[in-house]
């Protein structure tokens, strides 16, 4: 063997030169590889790229050790209408053909978002021999350019075959990160996709004789990468800056309900009547009440107990300093089971809660009805806590009803098992409360007649008016009054984004119903 070029300099210039065009050309194949290993089990990804790379070198090797077969395929076997084939055309021109086809069905699978399915949960993997055969098949092709590139680059052997092993090692070493991102990144898919066709174009046209060259096409992909490296760098920065802004929860929130659909306003049914409240349809993955109550649950954290809690106003209470004969009255007209009792009517400091039962027990037991004794202490939670801070203190102490109180320890309203629960599940009325309309009503026209009281929250599920979480106000009623800058009054009107809301009734400073309707659409002066 020949080793003199081992003391020439121009060899050693030379085999770098070639190790570094052979990583340019290689790039082609790399990304090939890439999109063709994800079809695997990621079990068997690693082995194909290896195997595929390591027969390619094979290959290359033995492509180069017949130097003199390498140049007859330059030599033209036919003609066709004037147009000459070598054996190196036809080489080009049957993997052009088959890197369009390859490039333009992966397109087609990704675009129709049904790549290699094979039921509603499970994907269908391509066959390892199969994948190997393509990497192969398509290594033949860029061989022949990158063997005749070394030939044309050197005249000694050993060093065409020491570029191309070292090249190959260096491919193999990198295909694996490469692609990991290439995978991750769908636009990264969709642009490597497109630079196959780029590639399978200029190689059928090399097979017809017409010669592109590489500078533009490498310009041209270059260009595109510069370009999606550019939105790669800005979808980092941005959601760094969403890392800072939102909580860990809000993002998780977030992400969860992006997968379901974050509103359900798509899914309310447009014909549901106003006696039946909003009719829903069934989403084929998540119908709406499941995306309605994973929302809530999500929420539970933000939300302060005080907007589920039933205000002070419509407590049911048994006031001692009355006569026996109203306090009977009192708790046999009362459709509850527990009421708060006070004394000389103020509710401001309650002494607690009598149970019912426990009243009916002493009148079973033919003893007098004695509500002091039977006067039991509930939970008492301030009003900024959270729902779901209020459901941990339930459980903790096997509470069944819980005072709601200001700052001041003045009450605002109470909080029952039942009122947690509907903030997860919904609204559970009761019988008396069947008679009443439901806190969300859809109208004919697409608009919406809502509770005052209703939690923006919950409203979101249906419309959205806008970002109110920073905000000190959390029900339709409290936008109502930040809008205006006062109590609402029956008839007020006011746009918030898209919508424009009305206000239908007003009892004393309680707004009652509110009317939410599209902002372009009128409302009727009598309604």
């Amino acid at each position: 063997m020949d080793l003199s070029w081992l003391s020439d300099p121009a060899a050693w210039l030379g085999l770098l030169t070639l190790i570094i065009l052979e990583i340019v050309l290689g790039i082609d194949n790399l990304i090939f590889v890439a999109i063709l290993a994800e079809k695997l089990p990621p079990e068997q990804r690693d082995r194909a790229r290896i195997t595929g790379l390591s027969l390619a070198l094979i290959m290359r090797l033995g492509l180069l050790a017949s130097i003199s077969w390498l140049v007859t395929l330059t030599t033209p076997l036919f003609s066709v209408w004037g147009q000459s084939f070598a054996g190196r055309d036809l080489i080009m021109l049957g993997g052009g053909i088959f890197l369009l086809f390859k490039a333009t069905t992966e397109l087609h699978e990704r675009l129709e978002g049904v790549e290699h399915a094979k039921g509603a949960t499970q994907r269908a993997y391509a066959a390892f021999g199969t994948v190997v055969a393509q990497i192969l098949v398509l290594d033949a092709v860029f061989s022949i350019d990158s063997v005749i590139t070394a030939i044309g680059m050197s005249e000694h052997l050993p060093v065409m075959m020491l570029a191309v092993i070292v090249a190959m090692i260096l491919m193999i070493a990198a295909s694996k990160p490469l692609t990991a991102f290439v995978n991750a990144h769908p636009t990264v898919v969709m642009l490597c996709l497109g630079f196959l066709l780029m590639i399978g174009f200029s190689l059928i046209a090399e097979g017809f004789g017409f010669h592109i060259p590489k500078g533009y096409l490498y310009a041209a992909i270059g260009f595109s990468v510069l370009i999606e490296a550019f939105n790669q760098v800005s979808q980092a920065n941005r959601i760094r800056y969403l890392n800072r802004t939102q909580s860990f929860r809000e993002r998780t929130a977030n992400a969860v309900l992006s997968l379901m659909g974050s509103r359900l306003a798509d899914s309310a049914a447009p014909e549901a009547k106003p006696e039946a409240g909003p009719q829903p349809v069934e989403d084929t993955a998540f119908g709406h009440n499941e995306r309605a109550m994973i929302h809530s649950v999500l929420t539970l954290a933000e939300r302060p107990i005080r907007v589920i809690a039933t205000p002070r106003a419509d407590i049911h209470r048994l006031d001692l300093s009355q006569p026996e004969a109203a306090q009977r009255k009192a708790l046999r007209d009362s459709p509850y089971s527990r009421l708060v009792v006070i004394r000389s009517g103020s509710i401001d400091e309650p002494l607690g809660i009598v149970a019912r039962k426990d009243l009916l027990a002493q009148l079973l037991d033919g003893r007098p009805l004695d509500i002091d004794a039977a006067l039991r202490q509930p939970l008492v939670l301030p009003e900024t806590v959270t729902v779901l801070k209020a459901l941990e203190s339930f459980r903790q102490h096997a509470a069944d009803m819980a005072f709601v109180v200001d700052e001041f320890g003045s009450l605002e309203g109470i909080v029952t098992q039942k009122d947690l629960m509907e903030a997860i599940a919904g609204e559970f009325p009761e019988e008396h409360e069947r008679h009443e309309l439901p806190a969300i009503v859809v109208q004919d026209d697409g608009s919406y007649d809502v509770e005052g009281s209703l939690e923006l929250v919950t409203l979101e599920q249906y419309l959205t008016l806008g970002d109110f979480e920073d905000e000190d106000f959390h029900t339709v009623a409290g936008l109502l009054m930040d809008c205006l800058e006062r109590i609402p009054r029956e008839g007020d009107e006011v746009t918030v984004g898209d919508w424009k809301l009305r206000v239908t009734a007003q009892k004393g400073n309680r707004t009652e119903r509110v009317r939410i309707s599209p902002a372009a659409s009128d409302f009727d002066a009598g309604i």
